[in-house]
């Protein structure tokens, strides 16, 4: 996958995103009779700019600047610069409190409506997901603890219905985040139904980075199948050595290879060695000489080679299946999951804080393009629910309260109401300062966490 096509991607998300965010302050400022002079998507220098007359005789300003990674929507201000008599009860600063709040608050407001619209389109189209089945649980882990068994299916979390394999892994972590038992209702192979119970006591979920499955003692079931190839990842290590869609490999260095997970074996514990792949291709037998790329997981180098399994039709029905639902159910849908997200965000945030969860957890906008050009392959569905998940990201981040965010702006007016009059101006500015500080350790962090995923 090229990078240019993550960096597009990537740009379109923020685009839409940042777009509706500002859009949020500028129709609310606009409602409330406040003069806007300029709406810009993105910092700096202007890629593009045009006006255009309102109704009202206003001129606004639409920008398109070169930094994608924000925006502004610019009013009348008595603080930005004067003002005249005749539009002074038009300026920003001028308006009651309520006003001031109501158009603050707009911004992360209309991010959360995004991302139910957003999740509400989602689940009319509906997606097609792996069933939760339980593979082979790691021994003296929690999950081998609590006796789960090879292909249990999870039909429940707490109460909570799972249909989904992600589903699965989105309620242990809610539910688990603050450690504790967690019942979890399976069918097993023979379609009894029972209840586990997952004792995580006071493990902390998100005290180390990497997978939380694994260090529960989760993986996913997957049915034993040869090792025929389903197609190759565009310059992968498998397709510049020449394996093709329907390649059935036999033998690796001479080793016999009878099933896929034994093949994906073999070449983990060989990264960017040369290996002799012998395939059996239109009941042509021939060799290919294969050299595993290297990743690093948990630490430990890993050799991929960019290649996937194949499924057969028979097998990927009983795997799979597709979820819908009306437009009615999936809005009511929608509501939920943006406020189940929005409060899972919020908590891992309060982790972070008090030192319960991995600094490591954040991500920057490197990982972040990554994911908008991998979703963006899979398909519609799964960009536009990135766009839902990035969106209450950005509704939540923005209502924390940090001087420069919109929630800071929302505290200020909170000690306003509570003293009866402004904050000052020294006040106000050192808010600024600290706020800026406290964002650029976060970007630092965030980059940071972003080229050590890359080194790795």
């Amino acid at each position: 996958m090229s990078v240019l096509h993550n960096i597009f991607f990537f740009i379109l998300a923020i685009g839409v995103l940042v777009t509706f965010h500002e859009f949020g302050h500028y129709w609310v400022a606009r409602k409330a009779g406040v003069k806007v002079l300029r709406f810009s998507v993105g910092f700096g220098r202007s890629l593009y700019t045009w006006r255009r007359k309102t109704s009202d005789g206003d001129e606004i300003e639409y920008v398109i600047a070169a930094i994608p990674l924000g925006g502004y929507v610019k009013m009348l201000d008595e603080r930005e610069g004067n003002v005249p008599d005749s539009e002074k009860h038009r300026a920003f600063n001028n308006q009651s409190i309520s006003k001031r709040f109501a158009i603050v608050f707009a911004g992360p407001a209309f991010n959360f409506i995004l991302a139910v619209f957003l999740y509400w389109v989602v689940f009319m189209l509906g997606s097609t997901v792996d069933r939760p089945f339980v593979g082979e649980t790691e021994a003296g882990s929690i999950a081998a603890a609590a006796g789960f068994e090879t292909k249990d299916e999870v039909l429940a979390v707490g109460g909570a219905t799972v249909q989904s394999w992600n589903e699965f892994r989105l309620e242990i972590l809610g539910q688990g985040l603050d450690g504790g038992d967690i019942p979890i209702t399976v069918r097993n192979a023979d379609g009894l139904e029972y209840t586990r119970i997952l004792a995580l006591g006071d493990m902390k979920l998100l005290a180390n980075e990497g997978d939380i499955f694994k260090h529960i003692g989760f993986s996913q079931w997957w049915p034993i199948l040869p090792a025929e190839i389903g197609g190759v990842l565009e310059q992968g290590a498998a397709a510049n050595a020449g394996l093709q869609k329907n390649d059935l490999v036999l033998q690796v260095d001479g080793v016999e290879v009878e099933q896929w997970l034994s093949l994906v074996k073999i070449i983990r514990e060989k990264p960017n060695k040369s290996m002799q792949f012998l395939v059996l291709r239109d009941g042509v037998e021939m060799m290919l000489t294969v050299v595993p790329q290297n990743r690093k997981v948990n630490e430990e180098n890993q050799g991929y080679i960019g290649a996937y399994q194949h499924i057969p039709d028979t097998v990927r029905q009983q795997l799979v299946h597709h979820i819908d639902y009306s437009s009615l159910q999936a809005i009511t849908k929608a509501v939920v999951k943006t406020w189940d997200m929005s409060s899972l965000t919020l908590r891992v945030l309060w982790k972070m804080v008090t030192g319960e969860a991995s600094l490591s957890n954040i991500s920057g906008p490197i990982t972040i393009a990554t994911y908008a050009g991998v979703t963006a392959s899979i398909g519609l569905v799964s960009f536009i629910s990135f766009l839902a998940v990035i969106s209450v990201s950005l509704g939540v981040l923005n209502l924390l309260p940090i001087p420069m965010l919109d929630g800071g702006h929302l505290f200020y007016y909170l000690i306003e109401i509570i003293k009866g009059s402004p904050v000052s101006e020294a006040f106000e500015l050192r808010g600024q300062q600290v706020g800026i500080a406290i964002l650029a350790l976060l970007m630092s962090v965030a980059i940071f966490n972003d080229i050590q995923r890359l080194v790795q």
